[in-house]
């Protein structure tokens, strides 16, 4: 029997980009990233700062489900 891995996929989305009126975006939508992380080393939700073209600055990326 094959054991199952313990690396799950993860999407990250930006959390002042939910937040930001529309108007002070280059773009309309949402910035996410996808990314993989072990889940028995971090059982918590995932916080990155990455990089965001619709605000282009850096901000938090959360784990959505």
């Amino acid at each position: 029997m094959a054991k199952k891995g313990t690396r799950i996929v993860v999407t990250l989305e930006c959390t002042e980009c939910r937040s930001t009126p529309a108007s002070k975006m280059r773009k309309p939508g949402v910035s996410r990233y996808t990314t993989e992380k072990n889940r028995r080393n971090t059982t918590e939700r995932l916080e990155l700062k990455k990089f965001c073209p619709q605000l282009n600055k850096m901000t938090i990326h959360k784990e959505i489900k």
